[in-house]
């Protein structure tokens, strides 16, 4: 009798052991799904969303982040959240300055590790926390870099290799060509630009894409993005002197308008704006804050805190986000910038306010 009853006993303990395996492991798989679809960035008509959300992209440039360590990372992405940052731009071909490569793609297009790897890394990172990123290619020219992607073959397999690891995030968008307008090697026509798209377009169909360009986009250009390469979004590089703030509202009108007329209308995304360090101009805390003024009030849907080396040193120092070995990017700011900062943040809590 002893017996018989010690047997349902024990076949008890253990289906219920496996039934809580079972549920564990399934518990497991439905937070990993979860949390690598935990940010999903979209487009509603001239806004970005957020999970669904109408979201006004406010961030600042972290270029040379696969080179940083990820003690930096996790501290300056900290303190960007403290000032209200939602994306980062982080270049995936990043071997221009002082001496290192970091890039996550080599010349002909293939994957370069550790630096895919601390990509993957860092956009998990940043889905976890609720961030955008943009993730940007370049073609090198070949003097202050490598001549990187000089074919479009090259170009093509660095749009396979990164949209094939990186698909299952979902928080961040590719942008094909930096400043793809610029009549050097880094140039990239519309043409190549649509074949580019369709590549992407055929690797994985809901993941935004665009192409920034080096100056203020004509009405000819427009057109060439939304009917020819057909972006999602327009990323115009902003000018770099002392009438920029005060023209971002009206050239932001300006776009929106000539986009009615082409019947296709797509976010205006200010992805790099003018910065410290650059020219003779140097801005000041308030030109950052009418810059930003000017987008929100224009109607484009993201804006960046953009920042790089200091131009004129022999060391470029200090480098900021074009350079984090050994600084973090918020230890390299200056205080004009920190105070712009602090002047930005405070119109971006206005803007939010009911």
């Amino acid at each position: 009798m002893k017996r018989s009853t010690m047997l349902p006993v024990r076949l008890l303990r253990e289906a219920t052991g496996f039934c809580l395996r079972l549920l564990l492991a399934l518990g497991l798989m439905i937070v990993g799904a979860a949390s690598s679809m935990a940010t999903e960035l979209g487009i509603k008509d001239t806004q970005f969303t957020v999970n669904s959300a109408p979201t006004f992209l406010y961030g600042i440039s972290y270029y040379g982040a696969l080179g940083a360590p990820e003690e930096f990372i996790l501290r300056d992405l900290d303190d960007m959240q403290r000032q209200g940052f939602n994306w980062i731009r982080v270049w995936a071909t990043w071997d221009y300055f002082f001496g290192d490569d970091v890039s996550a793609v080599d010349p002909e297009g293939n994957a370069r590790e550790p630096y895919l790897g601390k990509l993957k890394w860092l956009l998990a990172e940043c889905d976890r926390r609720g961030m955008v990123v943009d993730v940007t290619l370049s073609r090198g020219d070949g003097k202050t870099g490598v001549g990187r992607m000089q074919t479009l073959a090259a170009h093509q397999r660095a749009v396979d290799t990164l949209l094939t690891a990186l698909k299952p995030l979902r928080n961040w968008y590719l942008d094909l060509a930096n400043e793809r307008s610029l009549r050097d090697a880094r140039f990239v026509s519309f043409e190549e630009l649509k074949q580019l798209r369709e590549t992407a377009r055929g690797l994985d169909p809901q993941r935004l894409v665009t192409a920034s360009d080096v100056k203020e986009i004509s009405r000819d250009d427009l057109r060439g993005y939304l009917l020819t390469a057909e972006v999602d979004f327009i990323c115009p590089h902003r000018p770099r002197h002392h009438k920029s703030p005060a023209e971002t509202e009206p050239k932001s009108r300006e776009y929106l308008a000539w986009m009615k007329d082409f019947g296709r209308v797509v976010p205006v995304h200010y992805q790099e704006p003018f910065r410290i360090g650059f020219t003779v101009w140097q801005p000041k805390a308030e030109d950052f804050v009418t810059d930003l003024r000017g987008a929100l009030n224009g109607g484009a849907a993201g804006w960046c805190f953009h920042n790089g080396n200091q131009v004129g040193p022999p060391d470029g120092k200090p480098r900021r986000s074009f350079d984090m070995r050994e600084q973090r990017l918020f230890d390299q700011l200056d205080d004009e910038e920190h105070q712009a900062l602090r002047a930005c943040f405070a119109v971006m809590k206005s803007a939010q306010e009911p």
